[in-house]
């Protein structure tokens, strides 16, 4: 029987690509179990090419036993293959997934995690780091000494909670910059603040368990306690976060954004830290305090880190330089109380043995001679320089008809219209005018009582911002309904 095989001079060895039309042919049943296949030269002359590469071909497959040769007679499809068919998409058979596998494929629906469409001039994009403020010439120059003058021993296995100077640098620059109270021995790094918060999931939770969150709250939190069986036990937040009188009793822990809020920007005062301290004491719970951008303050002296404040072993920190150095590098750390490192240090070589090592040397390398210190301070001048763009731009286009929340630190804020419209209305009135804004109800477990618009600005340029924020105002006061209003609330 004729036997087509497309073949190209640019789809690798010609032997190979007869190999696999074969094989595939074999398997779609093309050439059932037991039948004769072509003699390798009429197949080289109807392929019009070299009987070596067909032979090559047939050695390939009677070597992975989907041929068989008799002698004198040919060469046959073996008897073992049997008989298949083409299995079609509708046809195949989906796998029955875990509890887990199940929570995770309902998250992935939740995320929203389709590519994102077409980039519009204007994107008040949130999440990221300043991509063109990283000294990366001196990043390249450290990564290459690093990988010159490391030891052979440097390029095997390395400890799973992390290289030693990399966790005596982020003592020390914590110590410094968030009053964190800790050495290097309860410091293990991780890749990224995501796989921290797994990592605690899977060590202090049960399935069934309590978890309060904050409500509206970081969704990567949610969605990994949803897929560890926890119950979520939401919390609603004011202008000053999570109010831990209304915490349940028996939440065995709670997550928490203390210094600035995912999304809303509120910063714990004082009291309430302290009050939070006294709610875990009193329920023997724990705290995982995700200090995701605690670098970043704008408003007086920063406040310090919860952490700091802990004196009985009950708070989990978490940082990463996602949000500071570049989000590629994928290093985050956490540190926990000495009690809980032997069991987070054996999660974290259970899942991936350890964290990237020549990448943890350049980052120590890059803390410890103060030229991260020095790239922080760049990024906090950009990063203010552009919040007072923002501020300046709603000042002047959008006056009376938003309240704004989250100004003080961070690298993003929410803008509360004071007048009722849709999520939806707002951010397509913003895309018709080139500008890209994001809704805060993936944040909320619920629909959220009003609608709250995200705007980053550390990727963008101040004349970019005030140009996005004029093409906002623009697009919104086109709304009847978008118009100057009271209050309604409490951003």
């Amino acid at each position: 029987m004729p036997l087509t095989i497309p073949l190209s001079r640019g789809r690798g060895p010609l032997f190979r690509q007869v190999y696999l039309g074969l094989r595939e042919a074999i398997l779609s049943d093309a050439f059932p179990g037991g039948q004769k296949l072509p003699s390798t030269r009429s197949l080289a002359e109807e392929l019009d090419i070299s009987r070596t590469v067909v032979l090559q071909a047939y050695d390939q497959l009677l070597a992975e036993g989907f041929a068989a040769g008799r002698a004198g007679s040919g060469t046959y499809v073996s008897e073992d293959v049997g008989r298949r068919r083409r299995v079609s998409a509708g046809d195949a058979v989906k796998p029955r997934l875990s509890r887990f596998g199940a929570s995770a494929d309902a998250a992935c629906l939740r995320m929203n995690f389709p590519p994102r469409s077409a980039s519009l001039p204007y994107d008040f994009a949130y999440g990221g780091s300043d991509l063109s403020t990283f000294p990366f010439e001196a990043w390249r120059r450290i990564l290459l000494r690093c990988a010159r003058t490391a030891p052979v021993s440097d390029h095997d296995y390395g400890p799973a909670a992390g290289s030693p100077p990399l966790r005596e640098a982020i003592c020390a620059h914590l110590r410094r910059s968030r009053a964190v109270v800790s050495d290097a021995s309860q410091v293990v790094v991780v890749n990224g603040s995501q796989q921290a918060l797994d990592l605690i999931a899977r060590v202090l939770m049960e399935r069934g368990d309590r978890a309060a969150i904050e409500e509206p709250c970081y969704q990567g939190t949610r969605e990994v306690l949803r897929a560890a069986g926890a119950r979520l036990a939401p919390v609603a937040v004011d202008r000053d976060g999570l109010n831990p009188a209304r915490l349940p009793a028996q939440a065995r822990v709670v997550f928490v954004t203390p210094s600035h809020q995912v999304p809303t920007g509120a910063t714990f005062p004082l009291a309430r830290r302290l009050e939070l301290l006294e709610w875990a004491r009193r329920g023997n719970s724990m705290i995982v305090e995700d200090d995701y951008d605690g670098e970043f303050c704008y408003q007086g002296q920063p406040v310090e880190s919860l952490q700091g404040l802990d004196r009985e072993g009950r708070v989990i920190y978490i940082g990463t330089f996602s949000r500071t150095v570049f989000s590629a590098l994928r290093i985050g750390y956490l540190i926990a109380p000495k009690a809980l490192v032997p069991a987070l240090t054996a999660a974290k070589w259970l899942c991936d043995r350890h964290t990237a090592t020549l990448e943890q040397e350049a980052l120590a390398e890059f803390i410890l001679s103060g030229m991260y210190e020095r790239h922080l301070r760049r990024v906090r001048r950009r990063n203010a320089a552009r919040r007072d763009a923002l501020l300046g731009a709603i000042r002047t286009h959008l006056a009376g008809c938003v309240e704004v929340s989250g100004d003080g630190a961070g690298a993003h804020i929410v803008l509360w219209p004071k007048r009722p419209i849709a999520e939806e209305a707002v951010i397509a009135a913003a895309a018709s005018q080139g500008v890209r804004v994001y809704g805060i109800s993936r944040y909320f477990l619920k629909q959220p009582a009003r609608t709250g618009i995200v705007l980053g600005y550390a990727r963008m340029s101040e004349p970019e911002i005030r140009e996005g924020i004029r093409r906002l105002g623009k697009a919104l006061r086109g709304s009847s309904r978008f118009e100057p209003g009271p209050p309604r609330g409490i951003p």
